[in-house]
């Protein structure tokens, strides 16, 4: 066939006629859907494009893709929504059995912790010692109550302990306790020491000074820390509390300020007890035994030392007469002797100069507060000189040398009357008097030739 007889061709025009009728876009009328969302309902087999046009197609597909996207969203959102709402639900019953568990608890928990609080399970009577260490924490104090049978809830005691401000008022010691104690009896007696059995009795002896005395007490066990003892006894901190030390005015003269007011007796002290508590039982007992009405030899009534004092007209303060009995103390050989010594000490002390024994010339002032040569530390030195010594100081020391008895206390007020000047003593504590040196050297040749 040739090419000029091609487009006459019957059979061509016809295919050409069908394809052209063909060539159109096979998409449902809009007006027919009531909902502009009518692609929803639409079957993707039925939207078929027969077109030749790239972009109709594209577009077509990007809406059917926001379509099926929006969808998953709405999808996903249900899901989630009754996801939240089976979680909710599971959150309200573990929420509701939690606090019907914590509640159980804690209501348990407030009735054991407040029966125990009352001892009102704890019905025994027993008594049990418990050993306090030193410095105890409350941790420390509700375990030994626990350990010890005392309480069954140590949380709850402590909370107590912490809640009453008690939980840094325990201290050191061995204490007797009941079981059926309540919270508060256990505290106020763990506070205080009418329950402590820890004790220990001291015999604090006659002359005894204050190194010797701090001594004393820390072999005994009743005291821990001799230095801040010490410390003490050369302090204002007492003052306030005792008018016989608040009047002592010379402090800085004096080797230790409470030197002379420690009273000898025998005490009762607890195991590594305070310092300052020490001190006070000492101050305390010496202030009652001035206060305590005394027999006093040619005098028919009873009198307390401050009034003696007042009675016998002697121009001493109470604290020269507690130096001149320290001195009565450590020279005297027993109490008789005591009286005599007190008289040359007076006489002494009120002589005329030209007489030359003016100053005492003691050998108990001499190393003070040693008690002899051999008891200087060696980091002092061998040449030490005390500042209380007599030989070459004229008058009384600044302070006491040691603490005297009630007997040396008597006699430094009321001194016999002789016109003595001298004493001295042999090996078997003889006492040897003189009026004059003469007769004070004859007496001291006699001891001697007597100890040959």
């Amino acid at each position: 066939m040739s090419v000029d007889n091609y487009g006459n061709h019957p059979n061509l025009e016809e295919e050409r006629r069908k394809k052209a009728e063909n060539f159109r876009l096979n998409i449902p009328d809009r007006d027919n859907y009531d909902d502009y969302n009518y692609m929803d309902d639409y079957d993707d087999e039925t939207s078929e494009l027969n077109s030749y046009s790239g972009e109709d197609v594209r577009q077509q597909i990007e809406r059917q893709s926001r379509h099926a996207l929006k969808k998953q969203k709405r999808a996903e959102k249900k899901e989630l929504r009754a996801k939240n709402k089976h979680n909710r639900r599971i959150f309200r019953l573990v929420w509701l059995f939690s606090v019907i568990i914590v509640g159980a608890m804690a209501a348990v928990f407030i009735i054991t912790g407040v029966n125990d609080l009352l001892a009102i399970n704890r019905t025994s009577s027993d008594t049990v010692k418990v050993k306090v260490p030193k410095d105890p924490t409350v941790d420390q104090i509700s375990d030994l109550l626990k350990y010890n049978g005392v309480i069954d809830e140590p949380l709850y005691f402590k909370m107590f302990a912490t809640l009453t401000k008690s939980s840094d008022d325990f201290s050191q010691g061995t204490y007797e306790l009941r079981k059926n104690m309540d919270y508060q009896a256990i505290i106020t007696n763990l506070e205080g020491s009418a329950s402590r059995t820890d004790t220990v009795s001291v015999t604090i002896i006659e002359g005894q000074n204050v190194l010797e005395i701090a001594n004393t007490l820390y072999d005994e066990g009743a005291l821990e820390d001799k230095d801040k003892f010490l410390e003490l006894c050369n302090s204002d901190q007492f003052d306030d509390d005792f008018s016989f030390i608040k009047a002592i005015d010379n402090k800085a003269d004096r080797y230790y300020k409470l030197e002379g007011y420690l009273y000898p007796d025998k005490y009762d002290f607890y195991l590594n007890e305070e310092p300052e508590s020490v001190i006070y039982k000492f101050l305390n007992n010496y202030e009652s035994k001035m206060n305590e009405k005394q027999e006093f030899s040619g005098y028919d009534k009873t009198y307390t030392i401050n009034q003696m004092i007042e009675e016998s007209g002697t121009s001493y303060s109470l604290d020269e007469i507690m130096r001149i009995a320290s001195i009565i103390q450590a020279e005297a050989a027993d109490k008789d002797d005591m009286y005599y010594i007190s008289s040359i000490l007076h006489n002494r002390l009120s002589a005329d100069e030209s007489m030359g024994v003016s100053n005492l010339g003691l050998d108990s002032t001499k190393y003070y507060p040693y008690r002899s040569a051999v008891d200087i530390p060696s980091n002092v030195g061998s040449d030490y000189v005390s500042k209380y010594e007599t030989y070459d100081k004229a008058g009384l020391p600044a302070g006491s040398i040691c603490n005297p008895g009630m007997d040396a206390i008597k006699a430094a007020i009321l001194p016999k009357e002789t016109d003595y000047y001298f004493f001295c003593h042999d090996k078997d504590g003889q006492a040897y008097y003189a009026t004059t040196l003469y007769g004070h050297n004859q007496n001291l040749e006699k001891i001697s030739n007597d100890d040959e």
